[in-house]
């Protein structure tokens, strides 16, 4: 996205290319360092920059991502949270957001959710031994690169061993069709499996096009979340077990991630070189054929 008239020139000694996109916290833009590596900036809004709640939160959001070093993440570069505007550099992914490719293109093929689910384990797994809580993990917090998916976005994550809260009475963090129970019950009582729960949501999405708890109204959606049995329709087995097992309303009920990863391992097996990708041969509807016959200059060559 180009520009805004009112979006300033450079930042941070980085300057500003075009928008990559812009949340309640602030504004993401697609930067170039004076040595010519371009990076995702992300300014904090005016309007929240002399909040100390907001500021905290940003500090935390560095500290947090600066803990998490995976394949699957995006790491920090360069920080200032003490700017009058706090803004932090990450490497910058090339590729959509999940939200987008879906958005533009549909439900992803099963070719493409092995590599979807396993990477996101991944990153997860990095995440929490970093003893981080992502408590955000979305379609539009997850990137498609070349090479794997990247989780973005450590706006509202918390470290496990610190229980302290930021969110104010009657204010809702995060996104509901992708929150677990326990994030729209009691905040405090956030640990790993939540977002192993937002995994098991996001991925639903990923494989139908929508959300297992779809709602036109968010307050409806939370309310799904919190007391219905998620819809699933169109996920097949041995997919959609797993994902029954992720979206359980007890965490303690949910797989842990080295589980889920042999679980997808097996349930989402990768594609063999060679085989076809869409065209399935029945026995039954096979033309006869001479059992043998004279090769010709069309035949294809024996393998090897």
């Amino acid at each position: 996205m180009p520009l805004h008239s009112d979006d300033p020139k450079s930042v941070g000694g980085y300057q500003l290319v075009d928008r990559l996109g812009a949340g309640g916290m602030g504004v993401v833009y697609r930067a170039r360092a004076r040595s010519g590596r371009e990076v995702a900036l992300k300014v904090v809004h005016a309007q929240y920059a002399a909040d100390a709640v907001f500021r905290t939160r940003f500090r935390q959001e560095i500290a947090a991502v600066r803990k998490v070093s995976g394949a699957f993440t995006a790491p920090v570069l360069d920080a200032d949270p003490e700017a009058a505007r706090p803004w932090m550099a990450t490497q910058y992914v090339p590729g959509p957001s999940l939200a987008r490719r879906i958005r533009d293109r549909g439900a992803l093929p099963d070719a493409e959710v092995r590599g979807l689910a396993l990477g996101l384990v991944e990153a997860l797994r990095d995440i929490h031994r970093a003893g981080v809580v992502h408590r955000d993990l979305k379609p539009a917090n997850v990137l498609l690169a070349d090479d794997g998916p990247r989780v973005i976005d450590f706006g509202i994550a918390r470290a496990v061993e610190n229980h302290q809260t930021l969110t104010e009475t009657g204010q809702m963090i995060g996104t509901p069709p992708f929150m677990s129970p326990e994030q729209l019950v009691d905040a405090r009582a956030v640990g790993p499996a939540s977002d192993v729960f937002s995994l098991g949501s996001l991925l639903v999405y990923a494989v139908t096009g929508r959300g297992p708890f779809d709602m036109d109204s968010p307050y409806l959606t939370a309310y799904r979340v919190v007391h219905d049995e998620p819809v699933l329709d169109g996920v097949g087995k041995p997919l959609r077990g797993i994902l029954e097992h992720c979206l359980s309303k007890e965490a303690a009920d949910r797989p842990g991630l080295d589980e889920l990863a042999r679980e997808f391992a097996t349930a989402l097996p990768e594609q063999a070189d060679g085989d076809p990708a869409t065209v399935t041969l029945r026995a039954d509807k096979l033309p006869a054929v001479e059992a043998t016959r004279p090769a010709t200059l069309a035949d294809p060559p024996s393998p090897a």
